[in-house]
């Protein structure tokens, strides 16, 4: 369990494809204080530790992962959004994130609003009924706040602020028109929304 405030952003150095993918991450965390079989969310997918060195991890990519994850994220190169794992007694900054990918959604609009940034995401028709104005979504494993919901024919898109410090510390600066976003839905409203249709 993490909480979407973002540590460190990682980047991809090697991958073996051995069935699944054996992906090293270089990353500024200190490597003495990370266990092997340790969590480390990326990019908003909970993944496990399973070698480690000074400056790099090493965590196995399953084929599974690559289905439902962001297309072009799994490549030598790609920067991800670094969190390690909730420690009984930190601060909860964010929103309760448990690293498991619900959709793949697409930026849709970029603009300037003020010195922060605003993005249009669509979303796919079976998250959409989870998406709320004001409520909490994860992207790429940042914990954000949904300003807006646009329902349409050809599909609902949201809209979030990224705040130029957020831009700065995530991946966020460098998203453009067209990319994908790994998406976790807040998981209280997943509960809530399975009690009513237990209740109705």
């Amino acid at each position: 369990m993490v909480t979407g405030i973002i540590t460190d952003i990682g980047e991809i150095t090697a991958i073996t494809d051995r069935g699944d993918l054996h992906i090293e991450i270089s990353t500024a965390y200190d490597m003495d204080s990370v266990a092997v079989g340790a969590s480390i969310a990326c990019s908003g997918v909970c993944l496990t530790v399973v070698e480690k060195a000074p400056g790099r991890f090493r965590v196995d990519v399953s084929a599974e992962t690559l289905r439902h994850t962001a297309k072009g994220q799994w490549v030598v190169g790609r920067q991800l959004n670094l969190e390690r794992a909730l420690k009984v007694g930190d601060e909860l900054g964010g929103h309760i994130v448990t690293g498991h990918v619900d959709a793949v959604g697409v930026i849709t609009d970029k603009s300037a609003e003020g010195a922060s940034t605003r993005f249009g995401i669509r979303v796919p028709a079976s998250i959409a009924p989870f998406i709320a104005p004001k409520g909490s979504v994860a992207l790429d494993g940042v914990s954000l706040t949904v300003n807006d919901v646009v329902d349409a024919i050809e599909g609902t898109v949201f809209f979030i602020n990224v705040i130029p410090h957020t831009g700065q510390w995530t991946t966020f600066g460098a998203k453009a028109v067209g990319d994908e976003l790994n998406i976790e839905i807040d998981v209280l409203a997943r509960y809530l929304a399975r009690m009513r249709q237990l209740v109705d």
